[in-house]
Protein backbone atom coordinates (compact mmCIF):
# COMPACT_ATOMS: atom_id res chain seq x y z
CA UNK A 1 0.00 0.00 0.00
CA UNK A 2 1.30 3.43 -0.82
CA UNK A 3 0.12 6.99 -0.20
CA UNK A 4 1.48 10.25 1.16
CA UNK A 5 0.17 9.94 4.73
CA UNK A 6 2.02 7.45 6.92
CA UNK A 7 -0.60 7.47 9.70
CA UNK A 8 -3.42 6.58 7.30
CA UNK A 9 -1.36 3.78 5.78
CA UNK A 10 -0.53 2.32 9.18
CA UNK A 11 -4.19 2.41 10.25
CA UNK A 12 -5.31 0.68 7.06
CA UNK A 13 -2.57 -1.94 7.31
CA UNK A 14 -3.62 -2.71 10.89
CA UNK A 15 -7.26 -3.05 9.84
CA UNK A 16 -6.44 -5.39 6.94
CA UNK A 17 -4.20 -7.57 9.08
CA UNK A 18 -6.82 -7.78 11.83
CA UNK A 19 -9.76 -8.57 9.54
CA UNK A 20 -8.06 -10.59 6.81
CA UNK A 21 -4.92 -11.94 8.40
CA UNK A 22 -2.95 -10.68 5.43
CA UNK A 23 0.63 -9.48 5.43
CA UNK A 24 0.71 -5.80 4.50
CA UNK A 25 3.71 -3.74 3.41
CA UNK A 26 3.39 0.05 3.37
CA UNK A 27 5.54 2.71 1.71
CA UNK A 28 4.97 6.44 1.73
CA UNK A 29 5.43 8.24 -1.57
CA UNK A 30 4.13 11.31 -3.37
CA UNK A 31 3.29 9.99 -6.82
CA UNK A 32 2.67 13.43 -8.29
CA UNK A 33 6.40 13.72 -8.96
CA UNK A 34 8.51 11.32 -11.09
CA UNK A 35 10.90 10.88 -8.17
CA UNK A 36 7.97 9.68 -6.06
CA UNK A 37 7.25 6.93 -8.58
CA UNK A 38 10.90 5.89 -8.67
CA UNK A 39 11.04 6.01 -4.86
CA UNK A 40 8.09 3.63 -4.60
CA UNK A 41 9.44 1.17 -7.16
CA UNK A 42 12.87 1.29 -5.52
CA UNK A 43 11.31 0.53 -2.15
CA UNK A 44 9.43 -2.44 -3.59
CA UNK A 45 12.62 -3.81 -5.11
CA UNK A 46 14.69 -3.24 -1.95
CA UNK A 47 12.26 -5.35 0.07
CA UNK A 48 12.46 -8.21 -2.40
CA UNK A 49 8.78 -7.94 -3.28
CA UNK A 50 7.44 -9.13 -6.63
CA UNK A 51 4.44 -7.30 -8.09
CA UNK A 52 1.69 -9.64 -9.26
CA UNK A 53 -1.23 -7.21 -9.50
CA UNK A 54 -0.62 -3.47 -9.54
CA UNK A 55 -3.56 -1.17 -8.77
CA UNK A 56 -3.19 2.41 -10.02
CA UNK A 57 -5.76 4.08 -7.76
CA UNK A 58 -4.08 7.42 -6.98
CA UNK A 59 -5.85 10.43 -8.44
CA UNK A 60 -8.12 13.36 -7.72
CA UNK A 61 -10.52 15.72 -9.47
CA UNK A 62 -11.08 19.46 -9.69
CA UNK A 63 -14.45 21.07 -10.21
CA UNK A 64 -14.73 24.43 -11.92
CA UNK A 65 -14.35 26.14 -15.26
CA UNK A 66 -11.11 25.32 -17.06
CA UNK A 67 -10.28 28.99 -17.64
CA UNK A 68 -10.80 29.81 -13.97
CA UNK A 69 -9.21 26.91 -12.10
CA UNK A 70 -5.55 27.53 -11.16
CA UNK A 71 -3.25 26.15 -13.83
CA UNK A 72 -0.85 24.75 -11.24
CA UNK A 73 -3.60 22.71 -9.60
CA UNK A 74 -4.71 21.29 -12.94
CA UNK A 75 -1.14 20.40 -13.87
CA UNK A 76 -0.71 18.67 -10.51
CA UNK A 77 -3.88 16.67 -11.14
CA UNK A 78 -2.72 15.61 -14.60
CA UNK A 79 0.70 14.67 -13.25
CA UNK A 80 -0.97 12.21 -10.87
CA UNK A 81 -3.95 11.01 -12.93
CA UNK A 82 -1.95 10.58 -16.15
CA UNK A 83 1.78 10.96 -15.55
CA UNK A 84 2.18 8.70 -12.52
CA UNK A 85 -0.20 6.08 -13.89
CA UNK A 86 1.64 5.96 -17.20
CA UNK A 87 5.07 5.80 -15.59
CA UNK A 88 4.05 3.09 -13.13
CA UNK A 89 2.35 1.01 -15.82
CA UNK A 90 5.40 1.26 -18.07
CA UNK A 91 7.75 0.27 -15.25
CA UNK A 92 5.66 -2.67 -14.02
CA UNK A 93 4.30 -4.17 -17.23
CA UNK A 94 7.56 -5.57 -18.72
CA UNK A 95 8.18 -7.78 -15.67
CA UNK A 96 4.58 -9.02 -15.72
CA UNK A 97 4.90 -9.91 -19.39
CA UNK A 98 8.23 -11.66 -18.77
CA UNK A 99 6.62 -13.82 -16.08
CA UNK A 100 3.45 -14.37 -18.11
CA UNK A 101 1.18 -13.75 -15.15
CA UNK A 102 -0.61 -11.02 -13.20
CA UNK A 103 -1.68 -7.63 -14.40
CA UNK A 104 -2.70 -4.05 -13.74
CA UNK A 105 -5.94 -2.44 -12.62
CA UNK A 106 -6.11 1.21 -13.67
CA UNK A 107 -8.86 3.21 -11.99
CA UNK A 108 -10.58 5.37 -14.60
CA UNK A 109 -14.16 6.61 -14.22
CA UNK A 110 -17.53 6.75 -15.93
CA UNK A 111 -16.31 10.28 -16.72
CA UNK A 112 -14.04 8.67 -19.31
CA UNK A 113 -16.96 8.07 -21.69
CA UNK A 114 -17.89 11.69 -22.43
CA UNK A 115 -16.58 15.24 -22.19
CA UNK A 116 -17.23 17.02 -18.88
CA UNK A 117 -17.78 20.77 -18.83
CA UNK A 118 -16.91 22.24 -15.41
CA UNK A 119 -14.47 19.34 -14.87
CA UNK A 120 -12.86 19.40 -18.31
CA UNK A 121 -9.31 18.33 -17.47
CA UNK A 122 -10.44 15.63 -15.02
CA UNK A 123 -12.79 14.02 -17.54
CA UNK A 124 -10.05 14.20 -20.16
CA UNK A 125 -7.56 12.54 -17.81
CA UNK A 126 -9.89 9.61 -17.24
CA UNK A 127 -10.54 9.28 -20.98
CA UNK A 128 -6.77 8.89 -21.32
CA UNK A 129 -6.69 6.20 -18.63
CA UNK A 130 -9.48 4.26 -20.33
CA UNK A 131 -7.91 4.48 -23.77
CA UNK A 132 -4.44 3.52 -22.54
CA UNK A 133 -5.76 0.62 -20.50
CA UNK A 134 -7.78 -0.78 -23.39
CA UNK A 135 -4.73 -0.65 -25.66
CA UNK A 136 -2.49 -2.27 -23.04
CA UNK A 137 -5.12 -4.95 -22.47
CA UNK A 138 -4.75 -6.05 -26.10
CA UNK A 139 -0.96 -5.81 -26.04
CA UNK A 140 -0.60 -7.80 -22.81
CA UNK A 141 -3.30 -10.42 -23.36
CA UNK A 142 -1.20 -12.72 -25.61
CA UNK A 143 1.36 -12.91 -22.79
CA UNK A 144 -1.12 -14.04 -20.13
CA UNK A 145 -1.27 -10.61 -18.51
CA UNK A 146 -4.50 -8.70 -17.82
CA UNK A 147 -4.92 -4.92 -17.88
CA UNK A 148 -8.31 -3.74 -16.64
CA UNK A 149 -9.83 -0.26 -16.59
CA UNK A 150 -12.12 0.08 -13.57
CA UNK A 151 -14.66 2.82 -14.31
CA UNK A 152 -16.70 3.67 -11.20
CA UNK A 153 -19.27 6.40 -10.93
CA UNK A 154 -19.80 8.46 -7.76
CA UNK A 155 -18.29 6.64 -4.80
CA UNK A 156 -18.40 7.28 -1.05
CA UNK A 157 -14.86 8.56 -0.55
CA UNK A 158 -12.88 11.75 -0.04
CA UNK A 159 -13.01 12.43 -3.78
CA UNK A 160 -16.07 14.69 -3.60
CA UNK A 161 -14.59 16.83 -0.82
CA UNK A 162 -11.25 17.28 -2.60
CA UNK A 163 -12.93 18.03 -5.93
CA UNK A 164 -15.40 20.47 -4.36
CA UNK A 165 -18.32 18.28 -5.40
CA UNK A 166 -19.89 17.39 -2.06
CA UNK A 167 -23.02 19.34 -3.00
CA UNK A 168 -23.20 18.34 -6.66
CA UNK A 169 -26.14 16.45 -8.14
CA UNK A 170 -23.89 13.45 -8.84
CA UNK A 171 -23.01 12.93 -5.19
CA UNK A 172 -26.46 13.74 -3.86
CA UNK A 173 -27.66 10.66 -5.73
CA UNK A 174 -26.72 7.06 -4.96
CA UNK A 175 -22.94 6.97 -4.55
CA UNK A 176 -21.60 3.42 -4.31
CA UNK A 177 -19.70 2.03 -1.33
CA UNK A 178 -15.94 1.67 -1.91
CA UNK A 179 -16.07 -2.01 -0.97
CA UNK A 180 -18.61 -2.71 -3.72
CA UNK A 181 -16.56 -0.82 -6.30
CA UNK A 182 -13.39 -2.66 -5.29
CA UNK A 183 -15.10 -6.05 -5.39
CA UNK A 184 -16.48 -5.40 -8.88
CA UNK A 185 -13.04 -4.31 -10.05
CA UNK A 186 -11.25 -7.35 -8.67
CA UNK A 187 -13.89 -9.76 -9.96
CA UNK A 188 -13.75 -8.22 -13.43
CA UNK A 189 -9.96 -8.26 -13.44
CA UNK A 190 -9.85 -11.93 -12.41
CA UNK A 191 -12.34 -12.67 -15.20
CA UNK A 192 -9.98 -11.00 -17.69
CA UNK A 193 -12.19 -8.05 -18.59
CA UNK A 194 -10.75 -4.97 -20.26
CA UNK A 195 -13.38 -2.61 -18.83
CA UNK A 196 -15.39 -2.88 -15.62
CA UNK A 197 -18.24 -0.47 -14.82
CA UNK A 198 -19.55 -1.21 -11.31
CA UNK A 199 -23.24 -0.73 -10.54
CA UNK A 200 -26.30 -1.08 -12.74
CA UNK A 201 -27.08 2.64 -12.95
CA UNK A 202 -23.48 3.40 -13.95
CA UNK A 203 -23.53 0.67 -16.59
CA UNK A 204 -26.79 2.03 -18.02
CA UNK A 205 -25.33 5.54 -18.09
CA UNK A 206 -22.22 4.41 -19.96
CA UNK A 207 -24.31 2.44 -22.43
CA UNK A 208 -26.56 5.43 -23.04
CA UNK A 209 -23.57 7.72 -23.50
CA UNK A 210 -22.44 5.52 -26.37
CA UNK A 211 -25.81 5.82 -28.12
CA UNK A 212 -26.72 9.45 -27.56
CA UNK A 213 -25.26 12.42 -29.48
CA UNK A 214 -22.06 13.72 -27.90
CA UNK A 215 -23.48 17.24 -27.77
CA UNK A 216 -26.29 15.98 -25.56
CA UNK A 217 -24.07 13.90 -23.24
CA UNK A 218 -21.61 16.74 -22.63
CA UNK A 219 -24.42 19.16 -21.78
CA UNK A 220 -25.87 16.65 -19.30
CA UNK A 221 -22.43 16.09 -17.77
CA UNK A 222 -21.97 19.84 -17.38
CA UNK A 223 -25.31 20.21 -15.60
CA UNK A 224 -24.47 17.39 -13.20
CA UNK A 225 -21.43 19.34 -11.99
CA UNK A 226 -23.55 22.43 -11.29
Amino acid sequence: LTARRQDRLEALATEITATRGARVEIATADLRAPEGVDQLLGEIASRGLVVDTFVNNAGFGLRGRFAELPLEAQEEMLALNIGALTRLSRKVLPDLIARGHGGIINVASTAAFQAGPNMAAYYASKAYVLSLSEALHEEAKPHGVVVTALCPGPTQSEFADVAGMDGSKLFRANAMKPRDVARAGVDGYLAGHAIVVPGLSNAIGVFAAGLLPRGFTRRVAGRLQA
